[in-house]
């Protein structure tokens, strides 16, 4: 049996089309999962009960809260994307690989994965540590496939500050999930069915 030697692991730097749509998936899957995994483990040392945060709140407050920071998200970033070239706001086609082909029910459910690993972390365990502020420096900086262009990497710190805010506002993690569910999934949508010129 052939003994393993980790010094001969290699890593190198791949674009998103060197990678198949399996390997694409995997890669967003784990991600996710790790994200998750850290948000909870952080909530854990900050003795809080992670359950507690996705309690949900009596009353539709926290529903309004979401749909209306999602709908105004997609609104600018529609007006954006009207105006602004398209190299300003390229991603690196990740998202276009990640929806483009999908079936409408996965999109809905990478959205609603995303929504609650993300916001678990970042709203439930980050904001609390930091603030509304520096996790969203930190936010930004995760979305590492923006930071080639300032105005995408404003708005997902715009948009990140928003999600905090509201969660302050509310006093419950559903708003922010349910806002950030929406934005991808109409996101999502949006490519899904975008017509090419």
């Amino acid at each position: 049996m052939k003994k393993f030697d980790i010094r001969k692991i290699r890593f190198r730097k791949v674009t998103v089309d060197q990678i198949d749509d399996r390997m694409l998936l995997i890669n967003l899957y784990v991600t996710q999962a790790l994200t998750l995994i850290i948000g909870l483990i952080w909530i854990l040392l900050q003795h809080r009960n992670p359950l507690k945060l996705l309690k949900f709140p009596e009353g539709y407050t926290y529903l309004y809260w979401g749909v209306g920071l999602a709908a105004a998200v997609v609104i600018v970033d529609l007006l954006i994307s009207r105006w602004i070239p398209e190299e300003a706001s390229d991603d690196g086609g990740v998202n276009e690989r990640l929806f483009k082909n999908r079936p409408i029910w996965h999109i809905i459910v990478i959205s609603f994965i995303v929504s609650v690993c993300e916001e678990m972390l970042f709203r439930g365990a980050l904001q609390f540590a930091f603030g509304p502020y520096w996790t969203s420096i930190i936010f930004a900086a995760i979305h590492v496939r923006y930071l080639k262009h300032w105005i995408p990497t404003g708005l997902v710190f715009s948009i990140s500050y928003a999600l905090g805010w509201i969660y302050m506002e509310t006093g419950t993690l559903w708003a922010p999930i349910i806002a950030h569910f929406a934005i991808d999934l109409i996101m999502g949508l949006i490519i899904r069915y975008r017509r090419e010129d």
